[in-house]
């Protein structure tokens, strides 16, 4: 069966949250999998290596997930509009899998969460999205024929799906923004498909 991989950072959890609701809608499309992989925090010293599995939650992502996988969806919470320094690191050292051209061809999208409703979302999606662009994939977003996005007044963009986790990180993800990610998850999954679904 064919895997879609969910990489993403969470330091507070809506990210985590919000890459479960990705996985439900790309397991929603016949003959494709789910894979959750988290990157494990950025050490300010050097010499401190993460173990070899985190505590809890999913598995570390590697190499070999990026070699395997028939599409790529990222996650990230919004650092000052750009993605967390976590996902940054780990795409840092993708150059082998670029060089290779593993990822060439592949459908790949990216989500995102904030603390408030302008907290750079947009920007945040975009900025995901140029690494993948250099791999040679094919970005998927989120079109307007989901009704969700001309509703809501929380998450969801264009770019990709969103969630506003509020100032103390609480709100829980909304139903609009859950169907939004289910949605990208799905048009991921249906496109890796549509293409062969190979990794």
């Amino acid at each position: 069966m064919s895997e879609i991989l969910i990489v993403y950072y969470s330091r507070h959890g809506a990210t985590a949250q919000l890459a479960r609701h990705v996985a439900r809608g790309v397991e929603e499309v016949e003959g494709i999998r789910a894979r959750l992989r988290q990157v494990p925090p950025v050490a300010p010293v050097t010499e401190t290596a993460a173990p070899p599995e985190p505590e809890e939650g999913a598995p570390y992502a590697t190499r070999e997930d990026l070699r395997e996988c028939a599409g790529l969806i990222l996650g990230s919470p919004t650092r000052f509009g750009n993605m967390a320094a976590p996902l940054k690191y780990f795409l840092d050292g993708t150059s082998a899998e670029w060089a290779s051209g593993s990822l060439v061809g592949k459908p790949a999208a990216a989500f995102t969460s904030t603390g408030t409703q302008h907290g750079g979302q947009e920007s945040t999606l975009l900025s995901m999205q140029l690494p993948l662009l250099h791999h040679g994939m094919l970005i998927v977003g989120l079109p307007f024929t989901e009704r969700g996005l001309s509703a809501t007044r929380e998450g969801g963009t264009p770019y990709g799906a969103s969630h506003v986790a509020g100032s103390d990180g609480a709100r829980p993800i909304s139903e609009t923004e859950r169907e939004l990610a289910r949605a990208l998850g799905r048009r991921v999954a249906d496109i890796a498909r549509r293409l062969g679904a190979n990794p």
